[in-house]
């Protein structure tokens, strides 16, 4: 997408398609629920109640959201099993499961920041 430029050349401006794709990836990932819940789907969690308890301070409404905003993107999928009481699961989509892989290298990284700026406070 982007290139690096060459030593002692200036590096041009962001092309319009390489800003339309960066405000698709914060559209998705920007929000401060989607990677919490495409965290929760990796884990495991695919109900929609589950997903609400297993993450603090989401609301239902929030929540159905950020899942129709994820499904938009093919993120993830959404499986419906009919019966006497409809039963939905969610589970990520290979490019889910990818872009959870980055989210999670973000979260080790940020953690050995914060451990790197608690030991030189003592």
């Amino acid at each position: 997408m982007t290139t690096k430029p060459k030593p002692g050349l200036k590096a041009k401006a962001l092309s319009m398609l390489e800003r339309t794709a960066y405000r698709r990836l914060e559209d998705v990932v920007g929000c401060k629920w989607s990677a919490g819940v495409l965290a929760a789907i990796g884990r495991g969690v695919t109900r929609p109640g589950q997903l609400e308890r297993f993450i603090p301070g989401i609301s239902t409404k929030v929540l159905n959201e950020r899942l129709r905003k994820l499904l938009n993107y093919a993120l993830i999928e959404r499986e419906e099993t009919p019966g006497k009481i409809p039963r939905v699961d969610y589970r990520l989509t290979p490019t889910g499961r990818k872009l959870v892989a980055i989210i999670e290298q973000l979260r080790d990284l940020d953690e050995e920041h914060a451990q790197r700026g608690e030991q030189s406070r003592t």
